[in-house]
């Protein structure tokens, strides 16, 4: 992922959203999704797959039944030809979805019939390019049209993504901030008080795909973060059992898995298949971060 520590950029007040989703009386969706959360002692699951892989018509049922199941937020990415952040399953997944016709304006209208069935928060994480060829307020404008929540744009430094951030920002999307293992404390500062939504704690150095480990000092690093501000703090990149979701689960407010759905996808016999497959595999995730958090062993 090039630097995560240097991607995604945040807002103070957040606006409320323009457009056909949009209602000043209530906060955003991702803030109500964590604040329900925590009243209910429950961490987030957010499921990550690539929108057309295999086909569009299969990322509506996907999304539509990974809500069902116990998603929490739904993140879609945007498919590309360089995705530079990313492993060998979400760059075969994304080849796909590109071979299929993708577009960027294709998934804004997804998201718009989406709306219509699932109530969960939906983030687009897609790179610079495809937001740039489209124009930075016109992205914006659109996306707060069709009732996107959420942006995360891995190869984009907040500091040189104002012209695309700032749009999102002034139309009530999260632009959303990605911190690398390697983030200084101080820079954990600067992208904890800038992201919106939520910061995204990468759990590793280098590009996503499953792994039957997580790395060590995930945990003190996202602590720390927690200790400077109320934003939740969650925790993807490598994540593909229930029993690290359930380790994570403990000291982070969510958790991200994206390679492993998309692993199913790819594997499944026929499109109902994964279907079904990437629903059983979500209840199963979002099952111990529902459960009330076990205390850290200091044995």
């Amino acid at each position: 992922m090039g630097n995560p520590s240097e991607a995604r950029s945040g807002a103070d007040a957040r606006p409320a959203p323009e457009g056909a989703h949009a209602s000043a009386a209530r906060p955003g969706r991702i803030a109500a999704r964590f604040d329900a959360l925590r009243r209910r002692g429950e961490r987030a699951l957010i499921p990550f797959l690539t929108a057309g892989d295999p086909d569009l018509e299969t990322t509506e049922a996907l999304v539509v039944a990974m809500a069902e199941a116990g998603a929490d937020v739904i993140e879609l990415g945007v498919p590309f030809s360089d995705p530079t952040a990313e492993g060998p399953t979400i760059q075969r997944s994304s080849s796909r979805a590109l071979a299929r016709g993708t577009s960027l304006r294709a998934i804004l209208r997804l998201v718009d019939r989406l709306r219509a069935r699932v109530e969960q928060p939906i983030v687009l994480m897609g790179y610079a390019n495809p937001i740039h060829a489209m124009g930075g307020e016109a992205f914006a404008i659109a996306a707060a049209q069709v009732g996107v929540d959420g942006i995360i744009i891995p190869d984009l430094p907040p500091e040189d993504g104002k012209p695309w951030l700032d749009p999102c920002r002034e139309r009530g999307i999260d632009p959303i901030l990605l911190a690398a293992p390697t983030t200084s404390r101080e820079r954990l500062a600067y992208l904890v008080r800038e992201t919106r939504g939520f910061l995204y704690a990468v759990s590793l150095q280098g590009v996503t795909g499953a792994r039957a480990t997580i790395a060590e000092g995930i945990e003190g690093q996202v602590r720390y973060a927690k200790s400077l501000s109320d934003i939740p703090v969650c925790v993807g990149f490598g994540v593909s059992t229930a029993e690290q979701a359930e380790r994570i689960g403990r000291y982070a407010d969510g958790v991200v898995v994206g390679s492993a759905i998309v692993d199913r996808i790819e594997a499944a016999v026929s499109k109902s298949a994964a279907i079904d497959d990437v629903a059983n595999f979500i209840a199963e995730l979002k099952a111990p971060l529902r459960a009330p958090v076990k205390p850290t062993s200091t044995s």
